[in-house]
């Protein structure tokens, strides 16, 4: 075998073990998964992902460093892939209404369509205090960034108003998804989740309140309230 021909069929080894490697990666955050949602995170065992994932409880360790470094790891993808699909989601779209509405769309459906994986991240994730901090340090940061730019957008363009604080609403677009996502999960019934994404988005851009007379002798006392509340 010519010296060429070696460093090809090495390459080709090489890059076969990777994707076997990255496989067997893949299994087992998609075992986390199942078995989080059935258990629940603090009842699971590394040895319960390692027996659905159809691998020696090792080999989990080839991968991670513990069961906690598996939660960790398996947010940190999602939300990654999650900010980085909503950004080229929101690229292509004219207007920021569109835009808000593509990310909600795409919150909802990552969730939807998988309700294991809403379960770890709507109820285990949340029972404890650590994880909450570092999550809301990292990808919740970065996701209420890209709705902070969206929203920065629609001041300058005139679609949304120029007052409005933008990390308040930004806090409060992500609860509403947020919770419709809870409410979801908790139900009994099955829904597209995904349906839910153009009302909500809907209600955030043009209140309750009903265009006309009333809306102009309510915005006054809320402005009121928003500047009292500052003040405190």
């Amino acid at each position: 075998m010519s010296i060429l021909n070696e460093r090809a069929f090495s390459q080709s080894r090489d890059a076969m073990a990777r994707a076997r490697a990255t496989d067997k990666r893949r299994r087992i955050l998609e075992a986390a998964v199942h078995v989080f949602a059935r258990k629940g995170y603090f009842a699971a065992r590394v040895a319960d992902v390692a027996r659905k994932a159809g691998v020696a409880d090792g080999t989990i360790y080839l991968y991670f460093r513990s069961k906690e470094d598996i939660l960790v790891r398996l947010f940190d993808e999602v939300m990654s892939e999650h900010v980085e699909e909503a950004r080229e989601a929101v690229r292509a779209l004219p207007s920021v209404p569109e835009r808000l509405q593509a990310i909600a769309e795409r919150h909802l459906t990552v969730l939807g369509e998988n309700r294991d994986l809403a379960a770890v991240f709507q109820v285990e994730l949340r029972q404890s205090t650590r994880f909450m901090e570092r999550f809301t340090a990292s990808w919740l940061h970065d996701y209420f960034g890209l709705l902070d730019e969206v929203m920065g957008e629609g001041q300058r363009d005139g679609s949304l108003r120029p007052d409005i604080n933008r990390k308040l609403a930004a806090k409060m677009l992500f609860g509403a998804l947020d919770e419709t996502v809870t409410s979801w999960l908790l139900s009994e019934k099955r829904y597209p989740l995904k349906d839910s994404a153009a009302p909500i988005v809907d209600l955030f851009l043009r209140g309750a309140a009903v265009p006309g007379p009333a809306t102009s002798r309510v915005r006054p006392a809320l402005a009121a309230v928003a500047s009292g509340s500052r003040g405190r």
